[in-house]
């Protein structure tokens, strides 16, 4: 107490990746999850052909306007990130040698654990793997981007009338 010391966080690089359309609770509370953790995060956002087998696709927000509501959301979390584009599901994580930890929803697990097989074949060490729970809306069934491009709930996992 009173040291003057500065708490250090767990990791130093922490990886975070999806598709991040419709920025709703459930990524915010994803990414401040991933800041509270690293002392900097590399945020990944998928494009292209990951984005083929999405619902409701054609109303996924363009790469741009995702990025500018990301970069919105981390500037307020106070730490320092970078934003890259992925065009494939294993991305900057299988080869990032600074990353040590990736942070992920029950639902992007078994990503997670891709990339780590992927860096063990690179001989790279292994990331640390935090999971968080999916976040519900009021009718208790998971906020996800898909149910909001569909016209069920809003960002806040509000239920939408008809």
């Amino acid at each position: 107490m009173g040291s003057g010391k500065s708490y250090r966080k767990p990791f130093k690089r922490v990886i975070v990746a999806g598709t991040f359309d419709r920025l709703h609770k459930g990524h915010k509370i994803l990414l401040s999850t991933s800041a509270k953790l690293g002392e900097e995060l590399l945020v990944c956002i998928a494009d292209g052909p990951l984005l083929l087998g999405k619902k409701f696709k054609e109303k996924i927000q363009s790469y741009e306007e995702r990025k500018r509501k990301m970069e919105q959301f981390l500037t307020s979390l106070d730490t320092p990130f970078s934003i890259v584009k992925i065009l494939d599901p294993i991305g900057p994580a299988g080869s990032d040698k600074l990353a040590d930890a990736i942070v992920v929803s029950t639902e992007t697990y078994p990503g997670a654990l891709r990339v780590n097989s992927e860096r063990k074949k690179r001989g790279l060490k292994e990331l640390f793997i935090v999971v968080c729970p999916l976040v519900v809306a009021e009718n208790g069934k998971p906020i996800s981007s898909e149910r909001i491009r569909a016209g069920e709930i809003d960002e806040e996992g509000r239920l939408l009338e008809g």
